[in-house]
Formats: C-alpha cells, sequence, structure tokens
C-alpha cells in the first residue's frame, strides 16, 4: 500500500473585495506563516519544496516565480510555478511526495486581482485567437451560452441556479473570511442585472483578493505533526477543449473524467453514500449543478429535488457549498481551489465554527479554472475516521 499524504497545516489572508494595504507578497506572507505556525514547521529547514500557482499575465510579471521565495520562506529551496488554479498545486505537491522527491510540501496560491486595471480583456485574451477573439464576445457571453445549453439539456429553470445563489450567498453570513456574505432571496437574484441570457448579476462571482497556503506531508512525518491529519485520499485532473466551437456545451466533461480518476484512487464507489460534503466551483450559479452531476453526487432531476427541499444546504443530506463558495467568499482566480479545499480541511478538523457540518469524514473538493481552459481538478480528502484511522 502506497503511503499516504496528509494535509497537516493551512493559513489564509483575506478575503476582500479589494485589500489596499497588503502587496500580493505580504498577503503570501501572511498566509504562509499562519500554515507554517499551524502545521509546526520552519520553512527554512522542515520544508523540502514549494509550490506556487499564478499565470504570468494575470500577475503582470514574466516568469512570477522568481518573486515568491522570500515570503514563502523558500530562498535557495526547490519552488516550481504551476500555470494553473491552487488544485492543481495541491495535486503537484501530493506527487512531490508520492514519488519520494520531498517529504514535506508548501503550496500557495493567490489572487491580488484588484491590482488588474483590464480583468475583462485578459480573460478575452485566453479565448482562441482564431476562431473566438476576433467575434468579441466576453467570457460572460460564453458562460451565458452554456448556462442556456445546461438547462435546455436538463430541463432545470433559471429559479433553480437562482436558488443555488442565494443558498450560498447565505451560507456565507457564517463564514468570517467571506468577502460578499448577504441575505439573498431568490427573487433579488431574479430581480437582479440581466448580464448575458439567462446569466444575472447575482449568479456571477466576484473578484477579491486573499491567499492560502498549505503544508503537505508524507504519512510518517504526519503522525510527527499533528493528531488531525486531513488525507488525500485521490486526486484527479482533465481539460475539456479550449476551442469553444469543439467543446461539449452544457456538460462538465473535464470535471466527469477528473472525478472519475480522484475516486478510483480513493476507493470510492458510490461517492453520492461516501461523501459526507462537497466544496465545488460556482463561479457561475449553473456550474454548482452541473458539477454536483459530473462529480456523480446525484442525477439532475435528483439535485433539483434536493436544492428545492434544503437538503444541499448545511444542515441538509449532502452539503454542498457550506462555506459559500465563490458567490459567497469572491472570486479568487488561481486561489479558487485551495479555498474549496481549506474549507473541507477545517469542515474534516471540526474546526468550520459555525458552519460545522455534523459527522463529516470525507469531503470532495473540485476546481474548474475558467471559460477559456475549461481544465479541473477534484481531491478526496478524509480524517482518520473517514479512512478508519
Amino acid at each position: 500500500m502506497e503511503a499516504r499524504v496528509a494535509v497537516v497545516g493551512v493559513g489564509h489572508a483575506g478575503f476582500a473585495p479589494i485589500i489596499a494595504g497588503l502587496s500580493y507578497k505580504e498577503l503570501m506572507f501572511e498566509a504562509a506563516q499562519r500554515a507554517y505556525d499551524d502545521a509546526g514547521v520552519d520553512p527554512r529547514t522542515d520544508v523540502d519544496s514549494f509550490v506556487c500557482c499564478s499565470e504570468d499575465f494575470l500577475e503582470g510579471t514574466s516568469i512570477f516565480d522568481e518573486y515568491v521565495p522570500d515570503q514563502l520562506g523558500a530562498a535557495q529551496r526547490p519552488v516550481q510555478t504551476v500555470t494553473a488554479d491552487g488544485l492543481f498545486g495541491l495535486i503537484t505537491g501530493l506527487m512531490l511526495i508520492r514519488s519520494g522527491i520531498a517529504s514535506v510540501v508548501a503550496v500557495e496560491a493567490h489572487s491580488k486581482v484588484s491590482d488588474v486595471r483590464s480583468l475583462g480583456a485578459i480573460e478575452a485574451f485566453a479565448l482562441d485567437p482564431i476562431a473566438a477573439r476576433p467575434l468579441g464576445v466576453s467570457t460572460f457571453a460564453v458562460a451565458g451560452l452554456e448556462m442556456n445549453a445546461f438547462l435546455e439539456r436538463t430541463g432545470l429553470s433559471e429559479e433553480h441556479c437562482a436558488m443555488v445563489a442565494a443558498k450560498n450567498r447565505t451560507n456565507a453570513l457564517d463564514n468570517p473570511r467571506a468577502a460578499y456574505p448577504a441575505q439573498v432571496a431568490v427573487e433579488d437574484v431574479d430581480d437582479s442585472t440581466p448580464i448575458s441570457w439567462p446569466l444575472r448579476e447575482l449568479e456571477v462571482a466576484r473578484p477579491a483578493d486573499g491567499c492560502v497556503v498549505m503544508v503537505l506531508a508524507a504519512e510518517d512525518r504526519a503522525r510527527e505533526l499533528t493528531e488531525a491529519p486531513v488525507w488525500i485520499l485521490g486526486a484527479g485532473w482533465s481539460s475539456g477543449s479550449p476551442t469553444l466551437e469543439g467543446r461539449a456545451w452544457g456538460e462538465a466533461d473535464a470535471v466527469t473524467r477528473a472525478a472519475a480518476a480522484a475516486y478510483r484512487r480513493a476507493g470510492i464507489g458510490d461517492p453520492a453514500e461516501e461523501i459526507d460534503l462537497a466544496e465545488v466551483d460556482d463561479t457561475y450559479a449553473f456550474k454548482e449543478l452541473q458539477h454536483l452531476e459530473a462529480l456523480g453526487l446525484g442525477e439532475v432531476p435528483e439535485l433539483a429535488g434536493l436544492l428545492e427541499d434544503g437538503e444541499l444546504d448545511p444542515a441538509g443530506e449532502l452539503p454542498v457549498n457550506p462555506s459559500g463558495g465563490s458567490l459567497g467568499q469572491g472570486d479568487l482566480f488561481e486561489a479558487n481551489g485551495l479555498v474549496r479545499a481549506l474549507e473541507c480541511v477545517e469542515q474534516l478538523r471540526g474546526e468550520a465554527g459555525e458552519r460545522q457540518i455534523d459527522e463529516a469524514y470525507v469531503a470532495v473538493a473540485q476546481a474548474w479554472r475558467g471559460v477559456a481552459s475549461s481544465s479541473a481538478a477534484v481531491a478526496v480528502l478524509a480524517n482518520d475516521q473517514g479512512v478508519g484511522g
């Protein structure tokens, strides 16, 4: 049996719509310091390798990982950049440890999107330069088209998507790090400004600044560092078609493939029965339902019924995004996946405060990198009770 890998320390800084008083370096330092304190490690002597998740174009800096070591305590140490969502970074750390290259790894992902002056232009630049970009379509337009295709395929209504938005913004009221908590009713969502039919303003996650750092360790080291390890039982990743004309509209096929790999590694045969809570991407409200379907947590009619009956609420049968998701916490771009995993870790350690889920033993975290890339990652996490000790 392969040695297991655990999350032994977590830390975050933010989240807020704008953090004007701190640079991205200072955000990273704060989050890293908290993660190292939580894990009880000194990065200069105890951490073997460091992973940061960033995209040079979004950062406005070429070879961004040159600017990472100081604030992570990683000077003259192995540091690598993953140009993808933070959950891909978590998986990279998992592989570094599983391969024997490292025993302890720190993973960092952040968002300082408030510094970006032309976010829409940067997102549009990620679209195909020949077939899509000359059309002048925005990512919102593509999301609206995909939402329409999803609703047409499944028979769900716009009302179901509004219910997701209301649920997650309201869930965020119990999350002290959420950037956009609010008591939102379905009627508020329905009455919000149209963005790109049928997508409305309150169904779109708004940008936020923040940072998350996690410390991973091999099983023997994890047992030395903490009495409450959170094990990474399995992980998977995949990408959909990068071109609009070639993708499966209305389906999250990349999530389906990533989930299948993660469940296979984790030994999960019936995710709907074996998983206690899910933190999934909800950059757009309809994506939560689409991703739950792709994760095998229910067929669409069943998911619609659970949503209507409140069974996707924190006290329900299948708690989904008790953190508030991206709709409530904010869209932290490359950090979104680690934000999903952070909530899972806190829930599995019994440290989620007012939003703590009863009997949380096994959780799934899922990330989706956005309209342009359509890449996805999935990780299955569990505490000692979830793996039988």
